[in-house]
Formats: structure tokens, sequence, C-alpha cells
């Protein structure tokens, strides 16, 4: 039987982090999440490294056979690049990340898996996580001297025992082959999700809600209404059978790349050269089909497409899109700046020379200036939501963490009617506790502390 995968990849700095070290990568045959360490210093870098040397294996020319060899192959050498980086910057002494990357060939799929991030599982209507944790709170539960229940509230439970980088010697990943089987969700995510979402809530989730791109959306939203302490980052996928397919209907071929990797940090950060860290970190992440996903990157990333990019992605548009690509783009909002305030707007956050997706539908009365510097941060990396409400529900969270001496601003608030908004855009649609037991020389991980 052979499958294919219609995906989607999220990600959101969350609510505490002035910085998003997570990494995603959803594309035809390939999935892969990674959680960086190591500070501010790099472990955006980190995560991203373990992107770049993944991306390139995104083909469905694989036989079965080589798909564990070539996981593997990646992750050593995402490994040995990081360690080189951290012995040559001593700024980046200790960077790391956790990698987790599913290849699929036919109705095969190969994975591999170090650290703390999880994959899960959802047939038949039960979700089962299918990675084990590489932490010490985990090595305390196999050993059955604290239960998963403890494990949860344990004071190392951000203590890692393997992962990418960080230490010299061998990478040692856990890895399967599994067969896929029609039906199948899956969900790779870091642990700004699971760690604050429950595993019943996160069912409930992938079960109630069928499109991979909306999931995902709930799932970060979930995360961050938990209190979103960490970088929440995710990548959902349903195996399809070709034979099941709907004749007028087909998944988007195109990758999504989010989190760090989808930033220029790592591009500027390393001397020239053609290098696959850089390549990931070169990646735009392209325009997708309406019902599919956003791109969650701040606009000023798209000035720089050229001119002949940009004439490439408009014909695209016209041939695949019509006008429906844009009536789905205008039901989209999101969270940034304007002149100095906290404002909506309507649209997706990307524009192609003179041409922009969204349009400005209300300014409010909170200043930037008043925001301390972690929600600054946050709305400077564009914050998206699938709906108006949602949106409204990010300002309010904005606006809870004002000081409260604080003055107001007597700036009016603006908002356009349907109409002027309708009136104001001529773009095209885009598509396309102690418990006696020493501990294992762990891998603490700073971005936690």
């Amino acid at each position: 039987m052979s499958f294919v995968m219609n995906y989607a990849a999220r990600s959101d700095v969350g609510l505490v982090r002035s910085s998003n070290q997570d990494s995603g990568y959803a594309g035809p045959h390939l999935l892969i999440l990674a959680d960086g360490m190591g500070g501010p210093a790099g472990g955006d870098i980190a995560s991203s490294v373990a992107v770049a040397h993944l991306v390139d294996l995104d083909d469905d020319t694989h036989p079965v056979d080589d798909l564990l060899p070539l996981l593997r192959d990646a992750l050593d050498s995402a490994h040995e690049e990081l360690m080189n980086r951290s012995v040559a910057d001593p700024e980046l002494a200790g960077l790391g990340t956790t990698c987790i990357a599913i290849l699929r060939s036919g109705n095969k799929i190969g994975m591999v898996h170090i650290g703390d991030s999880r994959a899960y599982l959802l047939r038949g209507g039960i979700l089962t996580q299918v990675t084990t944790d590489h932490t010490y709170v985990q090595h305390l539960v196999d050993e059955g001297k604290i239960t998963p229940e403890q494990a949860a509230v344990h004071p190392h439970r951000n203590m890692i025992l393997k992962a990418l980088g960080d230490a010299d010697g061998e990478v040692v990943p856990d890895e399967s082959i599994r067969e896929a089987q029609p039906g199948d969700r899956w969900l790779l995510c870091s642990d700004g999700l699971s760690g604050l979402v429950s595993h019943e809530t996160i069912e409930e989730t992938l079960i109630g809600i069928t499109n991979p791109g909306e999931c995902a959306d709930a799932l970060i939203d979930l995360a961050l209404r938990a209190g979103g302490t960490d970088n929440v980052t995710v990548v959902v996928a349903d195996m399809i059978p070709t034979e099941s397919m709907d004749s007028d209907w087909s998944p988007s071929t195109v990758p999504q790349i989010v989190g760090a990797a989808a930033t220029d940090r790592l591009a500027t950060s390393r001397a020239a050269g053609n290098t696959p860290a850089g390549r990931a970190a070169a990646l735009t992440p392209p325009a997708t089909p309406p019902d599919d996903d956003q791109d969650p990157q701040p606009r000023r990333r798209f000035k720089g497409l050229g001119l002949a990019l940009g004439l490439l992605l408009l014909i695209g548009l016209v041939a695949g899109g019509g006008y429906a690509g844009y009536a789905w783009s205008q039901t989209r909002f999101y969270v940034a700046e304007s002149d100095g305030y906290v404002a909506i707007f309507q649209g997706i956050p990307q524009e192609i020379g003179p041409i922009s997706f969204a349009t400005e539908h209300e300014v409010t009365d909170i200043a930037v200036s008043d925001l301390p510097a972690f929600a600054q941060e946050r709305l400077a990396q564009t914050i998206t939501r699938p709906s108006l409400a949602g949106a409204q529900a990010v300002v309010e969270e904005l606006r809870e963490t004002v000081p409260e001496d604080s003055e107001p601003t007597d700036e009016p608030t603006e908002t356009l009617t349907d109409d002027e908004a309708s009136d104001s855009t001529t773009a095209l649609p885009l598509e396309g506790p102690d418990d006696g037991v020493p501990l294992p020389s762990p891998i603490p991980n700073p971005s936690d502390d």
C-alpha cells in the first residue's frame, strides 16, 4: 500500500522565553523536531544544525533498508558539527539539541530519536507515546524508583542524558522501523507542549480536529493557555493511502520549516561557505495551501526575495490559487507592532515586492515600550492566530504583562471595516524529590533554568 503525508508544522516562542530555540520541519517524506539547548548563545543554532543535516533526506527514492543508516549518518554529522562549533567558539560551549526524525519510504517509516522531545502515534482513536525520554527522571521511572506522576514534578526532570552535541562521544539514538496504516496520525512535539498539556487533552485535540494545520494551531494555543513557559513546536502528519485520496484533492508537497531553523541567525553567524547548516538557515518557509498552513515568521524576512523569485511565485499563485487562496488568507490574523503600538493585522504576514497579504485591522492602546522585555521579544517575532478571537486573546495576554504603574495611552484605537479592508488590498492569493539515586552525568538544559 502506498501512502502520502498531509502535514503541518507550527512553532511559538511562548510567553516567557526571549528567543525560540526549537526547530521543526515537515515535508512529503520527512518530519523533524529539534529542541536546542545551551542558553541564548547557541540553542537556536544547535536545533538549526540538526535540521540542516537532515533536510536533504526528504526524497522518495530511499530503499527501506537505507532509512535508518541515512538518518543515523545525518545525526552523526550534525553532532560532529556541533562539537566543532563549540570548540571553535567558547560562547557556544555546551550547545546541543534533542532530535526526532521520521523518514518515510512507501508504507515503511524509519525513526531516530535522541533527547526528551517526543513522538506520538494516534491509531484507532488511541494516542501512544512511541519515544522514551532520555532524561534522568525517565531513568528513575524505568528503574522503578519513582512513578510517572512523580517524574512530572521531579526537581531534576529537565536533565537530559543524551543529546546531539554538548559532549564528546558516539551518538546513540533510539531507532525503529514501523509500518504505516491508513488513518495514522503522527505528532512530534517539544516539551513545551508535552510538559504543559496532558496526554488526554493532546489525544482529544488530535482526534477532534481533522485538518493538520488547524490541529497544530490548537495544540500551540493549549500550551500557551497552560502558561507558555517554554518554546513550543509541533509537527502533525496524517498517513493517507493513495487509493483513498479524492481525485479533486492532493496534499501539499511544499516543505514547511519553523522556529529557529526558519531564521537567518545561523547563516550570518557562520563563515562563508556552502555548509549544510547554512543552507538550512537560508530556507524561507514557502507558501502553502489555504487549508493547511500559514507562515509563522515576520514579514520582514520576505523583503529580501528577489524579483525573479517574486515573479515565479506570482505565476504560481495565478495558476494554482485563484481568488479562493486570497479569501482564505483574509480569515487569518496576527499580532505585531504598528508605529510603536500593539496591533492586530488581518491576513498573513507575507510580502512579495510591493504586494502585501495583510491589512491593519486594529491598533490597540498598548504601547510596545510599556511591555516587559520578554513580551516585546515575543511580539517582534509576530504572533499568528487562525481567528480574530485568537488574536484578541493574544492582545489581552500582552496587556496583562504591562506593569501596573504604566500610564495608559490616549492613542485612539482604529478599526477597519470589512469593506475598507477589502478595498485597501489588491494582493493576489498566496498558496502553494530525593530518591537516593546518584545522578548519572546528566546534561542540564540551561534554557530551562
